[in-house]
This record gives C-alpha cells, structure tokens and sequence, in this order.
C-alpha cells in the first residue's frame, strides 16, 4: 500500500517550516520574526504556511510539542529498565543522546522568549516521569518533600545540560552522566531512605 503523496508533502513542508524558524531564530530575536520571513526563509508561499500554521507563535510550539513528544517516546522505551535497576542511567543516557543529537534547536529553544514555554514543558515531562521512581525507589510519607525533590531534580538537570552547553561539550559524556547519577541520588538520600 503506497502513502498518500499528500501526506508526505504536508511533512516536508511542516519540516522545512520549522527548519526555516530555527534558522531565523539564530539570527534575531522570535518577537521580531514573521510569518513573511518564515515562508521567505523556506521558499515557500504564505497559503501553504497558513494550511498548517496559525501564526509563529503556533509553528514554535508545534515544534516545541515534537520535540518533547519524541522525548517522552524514548523515557518510555527505558522506564521500565530504570525502575528496575533503581537507576536513572538507563533512561538519562538514550534521552542524553537525543538531546545532543539535537543541540543546536535545544539552544536555540533554552534561550526562552515571550513565545516559548519548552523550558517549563521540559522540567514538566521530568517531573511527570521523575515522581513515579520517586514513590518506587523511596516510599515517601511527605508529599512537599517530594515536590521539593522534583523541582531541584528537574532544574538541575536543566541547568547541568544548559551548562554542558555553554561549555562546549567539554566534560565527557560518562562524566556527565555519572555526575547527573551522583547528584539525584545524593539528592534523594537526603531526603528519603532507600526501601
């Protein structure tokens, strides 16, 4: 069974669209883009930008989504085997990956702007993933704790890879992920005994 060619055309052009607001974004600021220079950027005529779009505002989120919607596809193909081993390697390492895969729109969407909520999406799906091994692993008996043991969690995770950013990659690898390892579970036992 063939694939409809009209399909795969909306894909390339949605694809080239968020190519092209990631090239502009590189060079100025979100608020000072249009939907004009978008489709200039992509060759592309504004009719076919509004099939899919509403606005800027609509393509970065759009692009924002797909991008946590893969994320959030990979946590869930090693949840399993992180809740097993009582470790967050397992699922940091394969999302870690992604995420370098994907620098240049990671950093580009880390600088915030009026229009962006990915920082806040992002520390939102850690969370949402993060609290289950919490109630696993440590059994807690406090709710506030635990909420507080999320928000440091996620925005040190954030703010480790932010900064492994800024710094060129320079640390190794293995480094980052023992030392992202080494922080939650100190973190962690602070707070909560192991069952």
């Amino acid at each position: 069974m063939t694939k409809n060619p009209e399909d795969r055309r909306a894909r390339r052009s949605r694809k080239l669209l968020k190519e092209s607001l990631l090239t502009l974004m590189k060079k100025k600021s979100f608020s000072d883009i249009s939907v004009r220079d978008v489709t200039d950027e992509a060759d592309m005529n504004r009719g076919t930008f509004y099939l899919h779009y509403t606005g800027t505002a609509d393509l970065l989120q759009n692009l924002e989504a797909d991008l946590l919607e893969e994320m959030q596809a990979l946590i869930d193909a090693h949840i399993s085997e992180t809740m097993e081993k009582g470790t967050v390697r397992p699922v940091l390492e394969p999302v870690l990956s992604f995420v370098v895969e994907r620098r240049e729109t990671c950093e580009i969407l880390f600088r915030g702007n009026e229009a962006s909520n990915f920082v806040q999406a992002l520390q939102q799906l850690i969370r949402k993933n993060g609290a289950p091994l919490i109630e696993t692993w440590f059994h807690p008996q406090d709710q506030a704790l635990t909420d507080y043991l999320l928000s440091f969690l996620t925005w040190g995770f954030i703010g480790l890879l932010k900064e492994w950013f800024n710094q060129e990659m320079a640390l190794p690898r293995e480094e980052l992920l023992d030392s992202a390892q080494r922080l939650a579970d100190s973190a962690a036992a602070a707070l909560f005994p192991r069952c």
